[in-house]
């Protein structure tokens, strides 16, 4: 197999790989960006309908303006702007090409993919977490009517849905799945709708369980599941309901495995954060970079698109003034 040789490969591209793509072009480094799946193919597993917590302007990339119909725009006008921001900047994306291992050696790192293999010099991982969802670890949650993730409320019309969680992603699809006909039970560790939910959402999932529309049961957890009901553990003692269907919108992680096996080292507390240099996001192993959400290991919520947007200046600045230290053949 032939091996292609460039400046920088960077893994992901999503808003921030693209970010990054963005800035190697501005300083005139050689990149390839290489994706397992679609274009910024966390955005495209979203929710059909999802509206942004953030407004427009603070999705934006490189300066280059993103116009929506209202503030908060939505996934289809998201993925319209990353895809047109990707097109007429030509940028060089290989897409549902999988990264198989990076390693490193004397001349910088050799990447093997599903379809190639790479040498470069720098390497930038801007894989984000939604590949690997956080299990419920019950009995049944390997049957077929068990979700990870949840795209839209159609096929739940007429089922009796059990959701757990209570974050963004849980009352989103509690509200749209009882709207279409769905009979929706939550099921929250907590003893409230979680404080993150959108706060033109919140009153709206509130007023719905204390109205009785939707069910919720607090402070409470999944113990078994099967075909045709499950148990949960509540505070009133043990209940086992009708079920359909069980939506465990429990979060993400990112995959923790794959940085190891680079040599990326972590905190040795439970948020298992990455080891990187704040002010220029290389980690570790000289010559490879964390951008995006990924730095925040477990703290899934710390980093989004439009606090880490600046991680690609960053790093592109670091590889110029290394380059630059180093010689033109950067070794």
């Amino acid at each position: 197999m032939k091996t292609i040789h460039t400046d920088v490969l960077i893994i992901g591209a999503g808003p921030i790989g693209i970010a990054c793509a963005l800035e190697c072009k501005k300083h005139k480094l050689d990149y390839i960006v290489i994706e397992k799946g679609a274009l910024t193919n966390s955005l495209f597993n979203y929710p059909l309908n999802m509206t942004f917590f953030s407004t427009s302007e603070k999705l934006e990339i490189d300066n280059i303006p993103f116009i929506s119909n209202n503030p908060k725009p939505t996934r289809n006008e998201a993925l319209e702007y990353y895809r047109r921001v990707t097109t007429s900047n030509r940028l060089n994306i290989k897409l549902y090409e999988e990264v198989v291992s990076v390693s490193k050696h004397n001349l910088g790192f050799h990447v093997e993919t599903s379809k190639a293999n790479y040498q470069s010099n720098q390497v930038i991982i801007a894989t984000g977490f939604y590949d690997i969802p956080n299990m419920l670890n019950v009995p049944g949650e390997g049957l077929s009517k068990v979700f990870h993730y949840y795209k839209e409320a159609h096929p739940f019309s007429l089922q009796q849905v059990a959701i757990v969680g209570a974050s963004n992603s849980s009352v989103d699809a509690a509200l749209e799945i009882y709207r279409k006909g769905g009979n929706v039970t939550m099921i929250i560790r907590g003893d409230a709708i979680g404080e993150r939910v959108k706060y033109w959402v919140r009153p709206d999932i509130i007023n719905r369980i204390k109205e009785g529309s939707i069910k919720a049961y607090y402070n409470s957890e999944i113990k078994v599941i099967r075909d045709h009901d499950i148990t949960i553990t509540t505070p009133e003692g043990l209940k086992t309901i009708p079920n359909d269907a069980v939506i465990a919108l429990t979060g993400y992680q990112p995959n923790f495995k794959f940085l190891e096996a680079i040599g990326v080292q972590f905190s040795e507390d439970d948020k298992h954060i990455p080891n990187y240099n704040p002010e220029t996001m290389q980690t570790n192993i000289e010559g490879l970079y964390l951008a995006g959400v990924i730095c925040g290991g477990m703290e899934t919520h710390k980093w989004f698109i439009e606090n880490s947007r600046i991680h690609a200046k960053q790093i592109a600045e670091h590889i110029v003034k290394t380059k630059k230290t180093k010689g033109p053949n950067n070794k």
